[in-house]
């Protein structure tokens, strides 16, 4: 029989846990890496624990799974209590286990009360809660224990707080007995979290010595709140941490490592060898020099404190040895553990199979979705009645920690004050998925409520922006700052965007560089100051920058991904893959960056590598149509038949462009006479400078504010002016036959059409042109969508039949040739610049 053991250390990090290995300090931790895989585990946004870890049991994000914060609404008895399992609306793994006839143990998950009738044995988070002193009873909470029949063998497991002396508190901090009057809390906080987890580990150790199971899970929450607790007494020393203080607390956290490896020992003892092998964190915690010494008065101000990446090991049969591997996420784990057993994956689970962890797997198989699948699931009666004295305690840890304010006395608020909450963390879930249209609609919605609205503002300015939608933003951001006087000096990087966005570059610029001499700043301020550059195409600037953020932040997949695409535009595409690869190394499902890779692959030659490149990336993203065409266009390139067909199902558009005056009228002529309507509202008529006309069409000159007109050009021709290519919607392919011309010659000609005798500041025009050309060069070479044909002005009028041909060919549409180069008139070639 398979066995699987699931151990949760809530915010672990490798970058405290690697210093300790490089010391031998953490030994079973050790071997499970020598002879297993370990890798980043990339958390989800809020990084609240009572959410993630059930997407860790599911499979699936909060809003699919229900569980939406560290509280939840009792409506029978119209409270605000901590968040139970009564709030998950899908099934977890042991209930999947359960139908499936495979015995489970479930020791404090989070949250895991009251306790599931599943096939095994499953001890609550509620189980270690003390309700009393130590000299008063201390009874299990009601329902922390399945099934009940264990409930007088396994309530002596429990640890009280009050129960432990100097010698179980020295290992932690050794000078504990220096510790000042006023600082001995922090032995009463220590004492709850050491009780707590010492407790959930009997309890665990217990279930697997005198229990029949398949699959273990067990949830340790030790590390998170030492961390909490303690992490800025964690060497290096912070100069704002009073030396004395620092030498009393410093062993601390090291301590709560030490310890769960211990426990890691124990448990793997039990396991045995032939048993699968997970501990993995939720998230990681901050232990650098940009750790919160002050936290803000926020919405669960103490997740600020979490690292983006937690830490992740498997060993186990079939698992590699020795390995590092990338990309893993909380959602992988249920589909890994469904595929382990041989079981199908949901499809509507978000996470996919760890495959790369493996040598041999089972064959994936997948059913369209647990929830509807027959039978028993051991599902809770979402009715049962909650111990409130254990509920007491839980909301008393929550206090203390900080993750929830104290809820008010009047009880109709504090309901209606969780229910905001609730909806606010939703919002915050769709901005982790970056459904930004649905967060917005959330957070508009919660405006009208009567709570603070500050936290729902400063969330609408970002979204807004990230929508492009610069007016909005900039009325959400005025709003913030009337509400909240000191929200105008921590939304200054907001203004630089929205400025941005607006196209005050110099005003967002000298806001960027004012903040860029912030030390806690640095790395988004270069961030965005890269990305303001890019907007300008002023790519080795832009370089130079992203270069400076990824300096600052190694770790961050965005700024490697942003590295990458610089340099790929910068023609650069072996570094650019490097960076792109790195950035998906530590965020797997990272569409851009995929795509990325895509097109620093097919620039190498690799196509069928770029090919599964944009597949991954229009996977991820199915509205991401620039993906889907690339992936199409590589697969017309590798066809050795040319199919004149077309089976896109991208619609095609022509498109004429070029400089004013560079021969585009000229062109669209040639191409109506040669059979392709002209798309045109006639609105600007023939003159001396165009006597055929000019076959413009007047919207197009705003398309950098509207393009949604554009499918109004399926199946026709349309003049488009060179500057306005970089505003074509991405959901068309595009065939754009660019017209060149000497760049004096153009001068000239719109120089005789303003009616001017001679050309003011030309040497400064030239260059403004020439600046534009190279900058578009830039632009189509990496937009899939458009493929290009240079035509230049005097080889149609040269040679009009060769190049209409050519023109033929490339749009891969039978032309009337005679009738096209009937329309080219030498004597059109004025303004004619002469070599001797």
């Amino acid at each position: 029989m398979k066995k699987v053991i699931l151990i949760g250390w809530d915010a672990a990090d490798w970058e405290i846990i690697d210093p300790l290995l490089a010391e031998g300090k953490l030994p079973a931790l050790a071997g499970l890496i020598k002879d297993g895989v370990r890798g980043n585990m990339s958390t989800m946004n809020p990084p609240y624990s009572p959410m993630l870890w059930t997407s860790v049991a599911t499979g699936k994000t909060p809003d699919k799974h229900g569980v939406l914060g560290f509280i939840e609404i009792d409506t029978e008895n119209q409270l605000v209590r901590p968040v139970t399992v009564a709030q998950r609306k899908v099934k977890a793994l042991w209930n999947i286990f359960h139908n499936q006839g495979m015995k489970s143990n479930l020791i404090g998950w989070w949250p895991s009360h009251p306790a599931e009738p599943i096939n095994g044995t499953v001890v609550s988070d509620l189980f270690p809660k003390p309700t009393a002193t130590f000299d008063k009873p201390w009874p299990l909470a009601k329902d922390s224990v399945h099934p009940k029949s264990l409930n007088n063998e396994i309530k002596d497991l429990r640890v009280h707080p009050q129960e432990l002396t100097a010698a179980h508190i020295f290992p932690f901090i050794p000078k504990a007995a220096e510790i000042e009057e006023k600082d001995e809390k922090s032995l009463s906080v220590l004492s709850k979290i050491l009780a707590h987890n010492t407790s959930v580990h009997a309890a665990s150790t217990w279930a697997m010595e005198n229990t029949d199971w398949g699959f273990t899970a067990v949830y340790y929450d030790m590390i998170d709140h030492f961390c909490h607790a303690f992490i800025n007494f964690h060497p290096p020393r912070i100069p704002a941490i009073p030396e004395k203080q620092f030498d009393i607390y410093k062993e601390a956290v090291t301590g709560a490592y030490l310890y769960q490896d211990m426990m890691l020992e124990r448990t793997l003892e039990l396991a045995g060898e032939d048993a699968l092998v997970i501990v993995m964190s939720d998230h990681g915690y901050v232990s650098d020099n940009n750790r919160v010494l002050v936290k803000p008065d926020i919405h669960a101000a103490p997740a600020l404190e979490h690292r983006e990446f937690g830490m992740f090991v498997m060993k186990g049969p079939g698992v590699k040895k020795g390995e590092t591997i990338y990309g893993t996420s909380l959602l992988d784990i249920a589909p890994t553990l469904l595929n382990y057993y041989d079981l199908p994956i949901g499809k509507d689970m978000d996470g996919s199979v760890i495959t790369d962890a493996f040598d041999t797997l089972p064959k994936t198989k997948t059913i369209e979705s647990w929830e509807t699948q027959p039978g028993d699931f051991a599902e809770l009666n979402k009715d049962v009645s909650i111990d409130p004295l254990s509920q007491q305690e839980a909301m008393e840890q929550l206090i203390e920690l900080g993750y929830i304010d104290r809820p008010d006395t009047n009880i109709e608020k504090a309901i209606h004050e969780t229910k905001c909450d609730l909806r606010f963390n939703l919002a915050r879930v769709y901005m982790g998925k970056q459904e930004y249209p649905e967060c917005e609609k959330v957070l508009v919605e919660l405006m009208k409520e009567d709570v603070n609205t500050v936290p729902y503002l400063v969330d609408l300015v970002h979204i807004s922006i990230i929508q492009k939608k610069y007016k909005e933003a900039r009325i959400y951001l005025e709003d913030l700052r009337q509400k909240d006087p000191k929200a105008a000096v921590r939304t200054r990087l907001a203004e630089a965007k929205i400025l941005m966005g607006e196209g005050m570059v110099e005003k967002a610029k000298k806001i960027l560089e004012e903040l860029n001499q912030r030390p806690v700043m640095k790395g988004i301020t270069y961030f965005e100051l890269g990305k303001m550059h890019l907007k300008l195409q002023e790519f080795e600037k832009a370089l130079v920058h992203f270069e400076k953020a990824a300096a600052d932040k190694p770790n961050h997949a965005k700024y490697r991904h942003a590295l990458s695409s610089v340099l790929l535009k910068l023609d650069r595409p072996e570094e650019a893959l490097d960076h792109a690869l790195t950035a998906i190394e530590l965020v797997r499902n990272f569409p851009d960056a995929h795509y990325t890779i895509g097109q620093a692959l097919e620039k190498m030659g690799d196509l069928e590598n770029a090919k599964q490149a944009f597949a991954v990336a229009e996977k991820l993203r199915p509205s991401m149509t620039r993906a889907a065409i690339a992936h199409e266009n590589i697969i017309q390139k590798q066809s050795t038949v040319k199919d004149t067909t077309d089976t896109s199902k991208f619609p095609e558009i022509t498109i004429v462009s070029g400089l004013p005056r560079s021969g585009t009228s000229m062109m669209m002529q040639m191409l109506h006479a040669g059979g392709i309507p002209p798309l045109t509202d006639g609105k600007r008529k023939e003159d001396e400078s165009n006597p055929k006309g000019y076959f413009e069409f007047e919207k197009t000159k705003s398309l950098h504010k509207d393009n949604s007109w554009m499918g109004e050009a399926e199946d026709k021709v349309i003049k488009v002016v060179a500057q306005m290519l970089k505003f074509l919607p991405k959901e068309y392919r595009y065939k754009v036959v660019f017209m060149t011309r000497n760049i004096d010659e153009v001068l000239a000609s719109q120089n005789v059409m303003l009616k001017r005798d001679k050309l003011t500041a030309k040497e400064g025009v030239r260059k403004s042109f020439e600046a534009e050309l190279k900058k578009l060069d830039a632009l189509l070479d990496n937009e899939p969508g458009i493929e290009v044909l240079k035509v230049a002005y005097a080889d149609v009028i040269e040679s009009p039949k060769e190049e209409a041909l050519k023109i033929e060919l490339f749009l891969g549409k039978e032309l009337d040739i005679k009738k096209m180069v009937d329309q080219v008139e030498a004597g059109l070639y004025r303004n004619r610049v002469l070599k001797f």
